[in-house]
């Protein structure tokens, strides 16, 4: 079985316990407007464009049969709206100034590359699945976890939670921590900044916990869309609602997708100041008021 992977990184030690390799999957069904890995959106191939690394030597613009590339007194221009991702621009490229975004594995080519790292997992570390959302291709992420698992991996996902329940309970099976995203706990908020209604997710939150899977719930804290105390005091009661959640890790807003948007011809996006070290801290202890899980800032 194939899918589309667009990063495998080394080395990780904020996405579950000890050190990982993080797997990241292509495709989202949400569309969160702070999105960090907006490369991961679509679960096809594309082109990313680094402007600064071009040197204008005109390769792209011979192999393009749809006139995206432009040459212009040895100045390069790109539309993305006549690119049809064909990738030949990219394997022409003799600077690295197009990339693709994106390529299909085997699942014994994903664990072949994770268990490169095997001798650093020690006790703790493992792989983790993430994206994109990883079980957009459910199908393909629930084979890497089996095969992981008959490897003897430590196995994290990290999820957004929209996903069928059949394939959420099959990866039960499979995942020794689920990195479970919660993005807003106003339904009217959620749906605005995110595209989607959050019921599902919080349907899938609370499978998990009936079949006793052990959650880290992930919050990334937006300044002026979630730094507020009614989210605050919501990600508490959540956390004592559902005994399964054994941890809350709070995720600090940061503005690399932006730049990830530009090299991908992407409008649209938000920016905004992070939260200082100091609201984070106030973010922390009043989430501690509802809960006794202990909060964790990344």
């Amino acid at each position: 079985m194939k899918g589309t992977i667009f990063n495998i990184q080394r080395f990780s030690v904020h996405d579950g316990p000890g050190i990982r390799t993080n797997v990241f999957l292509k495709g989202c069904p949400l569309r969160c407007i702070w999105c960090h890995n907006p490369e991961g959106l679509s679960s096809k191939s594309s082109i990313e464009y680094n402007v600064r690394s071009c040197i204008g030597c005109g390769e792209c613009a011979s192999v393009c049969e749809n006139g995206a590339h432009v040459m212009k007194d040895c100045l390069h221009g790109l539309d993305f709206s006549r690119c049809s991702s064909c990738l030949r621009c990219a394997e022409v490229c003799p600077s690295g100034a197009l990339l693709r975004n994106g390529t299909l594995y085997e699942v014994s080519e994903v664990i072949s590359e994770v268990m490169k790292d095997k001798d650093f997992y020690g006790e703790t570390g493992g792989m983790t699945l993430s994206g994109g959302e990883p079980f957009f291709q459910s199908e393909f992420a629930l084979e890497i976890l089996k095969a992981a698992k008959e490897k003897g991996l430590h196995t994290a996902v990290e999820t957004c939670g929209m996903a069928p329940p059949d394939v959420i309970k099959e990866a039960a099976e499979y995942v020794d921590v689920f990195l479970y995203d919660c993005k807003a706990t106003d339904a009217e908020v959620h749906k605005k900044v995110t595209g989607a209604d959050p019921r599902q997710i919080m349907e899938n939150l609370e499978l998990l916990d009936s079949l006793g899977a052990h959650i880290v719930l992930r919050c990334p804290i937006i300044p002026s869309i979630n730094d507020n105390p009614e989210h605050f005091k919501s990600i508490g009661l959540i956390a004592e609602k559902y005994k399964s959640i054994k941890e809350i890790n709070i995720m600090p807003y940061h503005s690399y997708g932006e730049g990830k948007r530009n090299k991908l011809g992407m409008d649209g996006g938000f920016v905004t100041q992070p939260s200082t070290p100091e609201e984070l801290e106030d973010f922390k202890a009043q989430i501690e008021k509802y809960t006794a899980v202990p909060v964790v800032i990344m």
